[in-house]
């Protein structure tokens, strides 16, 4: 399919710069793909499209506080965004501002925090960086005190400490674990979710499952290709726990998954396995849903409005239409009626119900 379906017009005052005063007060379109018709709610109102024996499958990974500034000893500014651990301890991969004035060697630091040494550099932008931390901690510990969200291109930058607070709070959703602190960036369609709005629906008979993607920047990249069959799919690694595969084999119970990182977890993993196994799974996720893509673990999606020209569209366009082609058509068209009503768009922005 040409790229250029996936284009759709979009005025730059709907792209959320900060989120909705309260999670589940965003609004919701429910899309009904059986009766071809949408409906405009609010977030909170999810309880009305569920039912008992539904199960909600959640990606519990934590956003990491990951964006550090520091200096070189010229003085001269950086920025550090930590992305994944490598495989050396004390050594992570990152991405550094200005990448071109940080060359294998350069040291940088924060005053009283850390100490950095570039120690490899890809050819795709990516630093191999060690730390010596002053408080003989780790990198990691020095980022949940004093690093900021990682934040998508879209959102403006920050400029004061309050700011930066409300990100921490609410760019991470109420049931992220921190004991899986591996994110790059937010699961978004999670972040409608309040504790009361989770007891309701469980108190109403909703189940939830838990699983963990390790969110990457990949998730920001345009298809640049004049075919999305020729975009090379980024990976991200994910931890499906045997009580998630029990759930997604349980009988005769509708499968909601809570986000595009979810979907792909799910169906990598349903891609090798017919059954639930008896220990944990591990995998990467290096599967690219796009229209014709027939879903073998989701029935219905919660998820919110994905850029122009995105996995993330071709993945919501493939589930309008499970199997066949015809899902960008519908999905441009709904995105138009979101667009005349205003919703809020991307990270920060309202949501979608797709059943």
């Amino acid at each position: 399919m040409e790229t250029s379906l996936f284009d759709y017009p979009l005025p730059a005052h709907l792209i959320a710069q900060v989120p909705a005063a309260r999670r589940d007060e965003s609004r919701l379109l429910v899309v009904d793909r059986a009766g071809r018709r949408i409906e405009h709610r609010r977030f909170s109102d999810l309880g009305d499209y569920l039912r008992p024996g539904d199960c909600l499958f959640r990606n519990n990974a934590a956003v990491i506080p990951a964006r550090l500034h520091a200096a070189r000893p010229t003085g001269g500014h950086v920025e550090c965004l930590l992305l994944r651990p490598a495989a050396v301890a004390g050594e992570w991969w990152c991405l550094l501002r200005p990448g071109k004035k940080l060359p294998v060697g350069a040291i940088f630091s924060a005053a009283g925090q850390f100490t950095a040494t570039v120690r490899e550099k890809t050819g795709d932008g990516l630093a191999r960086v060690s730390f010596a931390v002053d408080d003989g901690s780790d990198i990691l510990a020095v980022a949940n005190r004093r690093g900021e969200m990682p934040l998508p291109p879209y959102i403006a930058g920050r400029h004061t400490d309050a700011e930066r607070q409300l990100d921490r709070e609410r760019y991470q959703t109420v049931y992220a674990d921190r004991a899986h602190q591996v994110a790059a960036a937010a699961p978004t369609a999670g972040l409608h979710f309040t504790p009361e709005l989770l007891a309701q629906l469980a108190a109403a008979g909703v189940g939830f499952a838990d699983l963990t993607l390790h969110v990457g920047l990949g998730t920001f990249r345009p298809i640049t290709t004049e075919n999305i069959e020729a975009h090379a799919i980024h990976r991200e690694v994910y931890k499906l726990p045997v009580a998630a595969q029990c759930a997604l084999f349980a009988p005769a119970q509708r499968r909601v998954a809570v986000g595009t990182t979810a979907v792909r977890a799910i169906e990598d993993f349903l891609t090798g396995h017919a059954a639930a196994l008896e220990a944990d799974f591990l995998g990467e996720a290096g599967i690219f849903i796009h229209p014709s893509h027939a879903f073998r673990g989701i029935d219905a999606l919660i998820t919110n409005f994905h850029q122009p020209r995105s996995t993330l569209l071709c993945l919501v366009a493939a589930f309008l239409a499970p199997g066949r082609e015809d899902g960008i058509t519908w999905l441009k068209e709904i995105y138009a009626e979101a667009v005349i009503r205003e919703y809020r768009f991307f990270s920060y922005g309202d949501a979608m119900l797709i059943l």
